[in-house]
């Protein structure tokens, strides 16, 4: 029996459809952010980056590496095992009280990664909850998908932020029965945001709990970079805060934080936290100091914002169909797989410009785009650069521009 057909055909498979992707070789320069080397069949190539979820630069801040330097050199670089076998490692441990502190939490519980702590922690929570009805937001992340399929549970999909819909489908479900609301509070291939005060009346009328990813906000929104939640004012009524290290935080991780008795019950039963390694304390010294800085400075977001906000005025100026987005995120609509591939690969080729191009199924088809996140490091000359890197592919490619007099007005 040929075994290697199975795989080749199914590589094939995702070529035909034009869904292969191909992972650029890079090396981020710490102090030098965004700018980095890229490692092409060519050889190395300065480049600069375009589309990192490192949204704050934190993953190069001088606090940032010298914590996990600091504690390695201490105490090595790994946890030892599971939390269950070798203990819990003090950073770890102030870890989740900075992260329960940060959301106005009784407690924290912290996973190897964002998707893991959507998908275990989902599921496990609906489990402890018989005959739970989920309610999930149509456009909610894959993580989070796979959390409410493993937790077998009965599963009722909203139109994305529509309250009606999900007001009709709260009410048609059994008063007795518990019900979990998942959503996520900013999306982050269009950059729009949940009606979460919205959400949280609802699930007061109609007795339901509140489950909100808040990765691409956390530590960028809200007066100490609560997230989106924060920034609504609403972080107090949502039940469940699931968020990440990954991203703002500059480092590596995923976590809830919720009441005490809720994380407990988690760690008492979720698989994918009893029987995985801890994170090392260097990672998790890094995302404290990381967390400590953003709830004291500012400057981060602002620069943050100011600098999305002049990205998408530039790009919008040079005719490029940029699509409307109120955050820190900037997508290009270019709504075809092969054109979307061809113009990251003479960005990267031809401009040393890095964006990846994002197309089905992280977006349904015929909405595939470039998604740029600018950084407080990506200065006006880089983003000058950037328009007019954009402006040469898109007319080589014979992707349509708008006029540009009407996107000056």
């Amino acid at each position: 029996m040929d075994y290697e057909a199975y795989f080749t055909t199914a590589l094939g498979r995702l070529r035909d459809e034009r869904r292969y992707r191909v992972f650029a070789d890079l090396e981020r320069l710490a102090g030098r952010f965004p700018r980095a080397i890229w490692h092409s069949s060519q050889g190395p190539r300065d480049v600069i980056v375009w589309c990192s979820n490192d949204y704050l630069g934190m993953g190069q801040h001088p606090k940032v590496i010298g914590a996990m330097v600091e504690t390695a050199a201490r105490m090595g670089t790994g946890a030892g095992g599971t939390r269950n076998i070798a203990g819990t490692n003090h950073p770890l441990v102030d870890l989740e009280r900075e992260l329960a502190d940060l959301h106005g939490k009784e407690a924290a519980l912290v996973f190897t990664s964002g998707y893991v702590s959507n998908e275990t922690g989902i599921s496990t929570i609906v489990k402890l909850m018989p005959d739970c009805v989920i309610l999930s937001d149509a456009w909610n992340h894959n993580s989070m998908i796979e959390g409410v399929r493993q937790s077998r549970a009965e599963k009722q999909i909203f139109r994305h932020n529509d309250m009606t819909h999900l007001e009709e489908l709260l009410r048609a479900v059994d008063p007795r029965r518990p019900k979990l609301i998942a959503f996520e509070t900013l999306y982050s291939m269009d950059g729009d945001v949940a009606p979460i005060n919205q959400i949280c009346d609802l699930a007061e009328r109609y007795e339901a709990m509140t489950y909100a990813d808040e990765v691409h906000a956390v530590g960028m929104y809200g007066p100490r970079g609560g997230g989106m939640a924060a920034h609504q004012g609403a972080m107090q009524r949502v039940d469940v805060l699931e968020g990440t290290l990954a991203k703002a935080f500059g480092c590596l991780g995923g976590y809830i934080a919720a009441s005490a008795a809720l994380c407990d019950a988690v760690r008492s039963y979720a698989p994918g936290f009893i029987f995985t390694t801890a994170l090392p304390p260097a990672i998790c010294a890094a995302a404290t100091a990381a967390i400590r800085h953003l709830k004291s400075s500012n400057f981060e977001r602002e620069r943050h914002q100011e600098r999305a906000a002049r990205a998408k005025a530039v790009l919008n100026a040079a005719g490029l169909p940029v699509m409307p987005s109120d955050t820190h995120i900037v997508p290009v609509f270019v709504g075809n797989p092969e054109k979307c591939k061809e113009a990251s690969d003479l960005l990267l080729a031809e401009h040393g410009v890095y964006i990846q191009p994002i197309n089905y199924p992280t977006v349904p088809k015929g909405t595939e785009r470039l998604r740029i996140t600018p950084t407080p490091y990506h200065d006006d000359a880089l983003i000058d650069a950037l328009a007019e890197a954009l402006v040469d592919v898109w007319e080589r490619l014979g992707l349509p521009l708008k006029d540009r007099a009407l996107a000056a007005e």
